[in-house]
C-alpha cells in the first residue's frame, strides 16, 4: 500500500516541501478525532451560462435506495438544492426514492438525471428514458439532463442525440443539456463538446490526485506529475466558454477510514478535498455520495471555505502515499490497449474500488455487470501483458483476476 509513496515519492527526495508537515502528522497522537461541527451550505455558486445557483457541495444519489428520502430531507434541511441522480443507479430504485422525498419541493431544487446515449440510439429511444425518469422523479422537467458516462466521441457526434436534445428543450422536458464523463478519452469528447458548443454543464471526475499542480508544489522530476496534464487545461475552456462545471470523485477512492488517525482540530480528509477542489475558480460545486446523516453533517462543514490549510494539505499528501499505489487514476488512459483480449482496465479497476474503497459491493456488481467486457480472460493470464503498464505503478496483474472473481 505505501509502496508508491515510500519509493517514488521518499527515495528521490520529492516530499522536501511537505516533509515537516507529514512528519508531524505522524507524531500526533492515534487517538479519536476531535469532535467534529455539524455543517451546512454556506456558499451558493451561479452554475455557469445556465444562471442556477447551486450549493457548491451537493448530493449524489448513486447509492440511493427505498429508505434512504430520510437522507434528502436531511440535505435539503441543511441548504444542499442540487440532486444529481441517474436512470441507472440501484437500477432505477434512485431516482424512485429521489421522487417520493422531493414532492411537494420540487420547485426549490435543481435536479437533474443521465441516459447512457450511446452512438446508436435514436431520438425516439432517448425521449423514453427520459420520460422514464420524468415518471419516477415525479416532475415535468429536468433542470440539466446528462449524456452519461462519455467515453468515445462517437456517442456526441450521433445527430439523434442533438435532435432529441432540440426537442426535449422545445417541449419543456429538460432545460438544459450536459455530458458527465471520467474515462481515458474524456479530454478528447470533451474538446468536442467545447468545440461545438454542445454542453452547457459538464459533470466531471476531478480530485487532488488528478492534477498535476497538487504533486508538483512537492516534487520535481517525477514522471507520473506530468501525466495528466489536460483535465485542468480542459477545465478553463470551460471556464471560457462559460459552461458549469460540477466535479465528481473528489475524495480519490474514499478510503475514509484510513486517515481517522491522521485528522485533528475537528478537520478531516473528506473536508480537505473538497476545500481543494473547491478553491479552483473553475468549478463551481461538487457531488458526492451522501449515504448517512453523518457524513453529510462531515461534508457540509467543509462548505463555503476556499484555499487550503497546512493541515489539509498534509492529509491529502498522507492519504496519496498511503493509497497511491492502488487507486487508479481512470482519466489516464496510459494502461489503454496493453491488455490482449481487450479488457477495460480502468473500467475493472473503478468497479473494484466501489467494492473495496467504498465499501458497496452491490453497487459494484451492478456496475461490473454493465461492462461489455469483463475480465473473465485475466483468469488464466499469467498476468505479464499489462504487468508495469500503469504509469502510476499500480500492479494491475494483481487486481483484475481477482476483480473478477468477486464481482461476478
Amino acid at each position: 500500500m505505501n509502496r508508491l509513496g515510500r519509493r517514488d515519492m521518499l527515495r528521490m527526495g520529492a516530499l522536501a516541501g511537505v516533509a515537516p508537515l507529514v512528519a508531524a502528522a505522524e507524531k500526533r497522537p492515534l487517538g479519536p478525532p476531535a469532535e467534529r461541527p455539524v455543517g451546512q451550505v454556506r456558499r451558493y455558486t451561479r452554475l455557469g451560462r445556465t444562471g442556477l445557483e447551486i450549493s457548491d457541495i451537493s448530493f449524489g444519489a448513486t447509492r440511493l435506495r427505498r429508505g434512504g428520502e430520510r437522507l434528502v430531507h436531511h440535505a435539503l434541511d441543511l441548504g444542499v438544492n442540487y440532486f444529481d441522480t441517474a436512470e441507472g443507479y440501484t437500477g432505477g430504485a434512485s431516482e424512485n426514492a429521489m421522487g417520493r422525498a422531493l414532492a411537494g419541493r420540487r420547485h426549490d431544487v435543481v435536479l437533474v438525471s443521465k441516459t447512457a446515449a450511446q452512438a446508436d440510439r435514436d431520438r425516439d429511444s432517448l425521449m423514453r428514458s427520459l420520460e422514464t425518469s420524468l415518471r419516477r422523479l415525479r416532475t415535468d422537467y429536468l433542470d440539466v439532463f446528462f449524456s452519461h458516462a462519455v467515453n468515445d466521441v462517437a456517442r456526441l457526434e450521433n445527430p439523434e442525440w442533438h435532435e432529441f436534445v432540440a426537442r426535449a428543450k422545445e417541449q419543456g422536458k429538460i432545460r438544459f443539456a450536459g455530458m458527465s464523463g471520467h474515462g481515458g478519452r474524456l479530454y478528447e469528447c470533451l474538446d468536442y463538446a467545447f468545440d461545438r458548443d454542445m454542453v452547457d454543464v459538464v459533470l466531471v471526475a476531478y480530485n487532488f490526485g488528478q492534477d498535476p499542480t497538487f504533486f508538483s508544489r512537492f516534487t520535481r522530476g517525477l514522471d507520473y506529475v506530468a501525466r495528466q496534464p489536460d483535465l485542468p487545461q480542459a477545465l478553463a475552456r470551460a471556464q471560457a466558454l462559460d459552461v458549469g462545471v460540477v466535479v465528481m470523485k473528489t475524495l480519490m477512492g474514499a478510503r475514509l477510514n484510513d486517515m481517522r488517525p491522521y485528522e485533528t482540530d475537528g478537520t478531516t480528509f473528506a473536508q480537505a478535498a473538497f476545500r481543494w477542489v473547491l478553491s479552483d475558480e473553475k468549478v463551481h460545486g461538487l457531488i458526492i455520495t451522501m449515504h448517512s446523516e453523518e457524513v453529510i453533517d462531515e461534508f457540509l462543514a467543509a462548505s463555503g471555505t476556499r484555499g487550503t490549510t497546512s493541515e489539509d494539505l498534509a492529509l491529502l499528501q498522507r492519504y496519496a502515499m498511503l493509497n497511491g499505489a492502488t487507486y487508479c487514476r481512470q482519466a489516464c488512459a496510459e494502461c489503454e490497449g496493453a491488455c490482449p483480449y481487450g479488457v477495460p482496465i480502468p473500467d475493472i479497476m473503478r468497479t473494484r474500488m466501489y467494492a473495496t474503497d467504498y465499501g458497496d459491493p452491490r453497487y459494484a456488481r451492478e456496475e461490473y455487470a454493465k461492462l461489455e467486457v469483463n475480465a473473465s480472460a485475466c483468469l488464466g493470464c499469467s498476468g505479464q501483458p499489462c504487468a508495469g503498464a500503469c504509469p502510476h505503478e499500480i500492479p494491475i496483474d494483481a487486481f483484475c483476476a481477482p476483480t473478477h472473481r468477486m464481482l461476478a
